[in-house]
């Protein structure tokens, strides 16, 4: 008896040390580190977010990232702000409308800079230069980026939106549009100038401008965390150097990404155009500031537009701690 009473003691002792080592485990879940869901939009601006999709590199900075795409910044902010997910790829303007309507959004990374952008018309409708915008109807896709585009051209002519017919048009109705005579003239994202004319064919033509840079943002909603936005930006710090010393295979991953909705054409001449790095600068700010005034005095939206309102937006921790650097001079 006391020899099996031993033996039923050390089992015992063996159970009890099992069940602590368990208890002192993490699951693999906390193993891994966070879980952070990516609303995507702009394929091209957003093109880090991509590349560190399709390269894995997410497991490197031990975060599990889910990456849902959108069809415009507006739907990923709308996403972000709804909780269904925790950071957004969007723009400039999308997130200083949702900033000035009082909503839980911290801007955490500018991640690239665009200015090439057009205004598609017809040749029957001689618009030669913005000056002969007034009175013409103007499809475009409304609370984007592209709306303040278009402010920006018709400001370098002396025009306001009071000046001309707005139409407000999804970016993928623009060359049908225009085809169809419905509209003089049609702004929209950079994906559809290849639509656009294929549609007009002969009758196509364009007003370039480069007078507004855009620029798109990495934000944070109310249930993003810091430690797993840091994570996510270490990875895209790390993406945008694989970006640029191979920028073919950057291209290749904004193009698997897309599912077929891009076209390499469109991807190899644009994507040169953009610069990409994660930063957060005066000139951001600078920039948030002068869309907030705008968006004030056009759609009569009611939070403050001054410095300090806007630079609370800015959220410097995260990238701060992924690469100091990137905001040194802010």
């Amino acid at each position: 008896m006391p020899r099996l009473r031993a033996v039923a003691a050390l089992l015992l002792a063996v159970l009890l040390t099992a069940a602590t080592a368990c208890s002192r485990t993490d699951s693999p879940a906390e193993a891994e580190g966070p879980s952070v869901t990516i609303a995507g939009s702009d394929y091209l601006g957003g093109a880090p977010v991509y590349l560190a999709q399709e390269r894995g590199l997410w497991s490197a900075e031990h975060v599990r990232a889910d990456l849902q795409s959108f069809g415009t910044g507006r739907d990923a902010l709308n996403a972000v702000l709804g909780g269904q997910a925790q950071l957004g790829v969007v723009g400039d303007l999308p997130a200083v409308t949702a900033a000035l309507t009082g909503r839980d959004l911290r801007i955490v990374a500018d991640l690239s800079r665009f200015a090439d952008w057009r205004l598609l018309t017809r040749t029957d409708r001689a618009l030669t230069g913005f000056d002969r915008l007034r009175g013409r109807r103007i499809g475009l896709p409304q609370g984007t980026n592209v709306e303040y585009a278009v402010a920006r051209m018709l400001a370098s002519a002396g025009l306001t939106a009071a000046d001309v017919q707005v139409v407000n048009l999804a970016p993928n109705q623009i060359p049908a549009a225009l085809a169809r005579g419905d509209i003089d003239a049609g702004a929209t994202f950079p994906s559809f100038y290849d639509a656009t004319r294929t549609a007009l064919g002969e009758r196509y033509a364009e007003l370039r401008f480069t007078g507004y840079t855009a620029r798109t943002l990495l934000v944070a909603g109310p249930t993003a965390t810091d430690p797993a936005t840091t994570a996510v930006l270490r990875a895209l710090v790390r993406a945008q150097g694989e970006l640029t010393a191979d920028p073919a295979a950057a291209r290749r991953a904004v193009l698997a990404r897309s599912n077929g909705t891009l076209q390499s054409g469109y991807v190899d001449a644009f994507q040169p155009a953009y610069e990409y790095r994660p930063t957060l600068s005066a000139e951001l700010l600078q920039q948030l500031q002068d869309e907030a005034a705008w968006a004030k005095a056009a759609q009569g939206l009611p939070g403050p537009a001054d410095r300090a309102a806007l630079l609370a937006r800015l959220h410097t921790g995260p990238l701060a701690a992924a690469d100091p650097a990137a905001t040194a001079a802010f």
